[in-house]
């Protein structure tokens, strides 16, 4: 008897143990994916200049004017970092809270993220990825099993519509061949995107001033984690901009899902930072 009460002792404490070890094999992929994206680029010694800006739409040349980035330093890369998310995997389930770290890249369409959270005092870490045209979500519960892990067309047009909508957070980004721009109106603009034979399109809305304020796509798949997928309105908001180094950055962003019946702000971030070009 006592014998195997030790060994449960020792193994409830290897367990505690390996949940509260720092090291993560699926944060040691996204560290070293993103390190390889990074190792591989040069670092761009241009700056934006209202030449760029020659062909664009009225509220996207707007856009760059009211955010500060005319005479600064075209990015290469992007980091952008989420704390305390109120985040909801699927319309089912009740909000939990996550830490969300992403890096996104401008040479291609090239966007890496990862999900930190626990589930019921279990570990939960998540790594999304669009690599070369390929869009991936994992799921990895207690750092070692895998709970799912999305793949396929569907998966790649909605991670490449996802790396649109943030195009304008690396506005060097929304200057590459890859994205062509459209005129709608004084506030509006269409962006599509096109990548290794996948193409998505959205909207960006904007402030008299220039001011983003949101993004709408019909081309993203709400992609549940057993696998099923349903087209639905997705959309962006940002909101309550703030001045960093120059620049005037959101500082909330949500996510939605705009169902028939109701919206569902499954990504509400008030507490996001912004870098460009610097160390993992």
């Amino acid at each position: 008897m006592w014998t195997i009460l030790g060994i449960i002792v020792v193994i409830v404490l290897g367990v505690v143990i390996f949940f509260q070890s720092p090291y993560s094999k699926t944060r040691h992929e996204f560290d070293q994916a993103v390190t390889d994206q990074i190792d591989h680029l040069s670092i761009s010694q241009e700056v934006f200049t209202t030449e760029d800006m020659e062909g664009l739409p009225a509220p996207v040349r707007h856009y760059f004017t009211y955010s500060g980035y005319l005479g600064k330093p075209k990015m290469s890369y992007m980091k952008a970092a989420f704390k305390d998310v109120d985040f909801i995997m699927s319309p089912d389930k009740p909000a939990i809270s996550i830490d969300y770290t992403q890096f996104n890249f401008a040479h291609e369409p090239i966007r890496l993220a990862f999900i930190d959270t626990t589930l019921y005092g279990i570990p939960f870490q998540g790594l999304d990825s669009y690599v070369h045209g390929k869009g991936s979500m994992l799921g990895v519960l207690a750092k070692g099993f895998t709970l799912f892990h999305q793949t396929g067309e569907e998966m790649n047009k909605a991670a490449l519509v996802t790396f649109l909508s943030e195009s304008l957070m690396i506005p060097s980004a929304a200057l590459q061949p890859y994205i062509v721009w459209e005129s709608i109106d004084d506030t509006h603009a269409k962006a599509t995107i096109s990548y290794d034979g996948c193409s998505a399109s959205g909207v960006f809305a904007f402030d008299a001033d220039g001011k983003l304020l949101t993004f709408t796509t019909e081309d993203r798949f709400l992609i549940s984690p057993d696998g099923t997928y349903q087209q639905v309105t997705w959309f962006v908001r940002f909101d309550e901009y703030e001045l960093t180094n120059g620049i005037k950055q959101p500082t909330h962003l949500q996510a939605i899902w705009k169902f028939s019946d109701k919206d569902l702000i499954y990504f509400d971030s008030h507490e996001v930072s912004f870098d460009y070009d610097q160390p993992l």
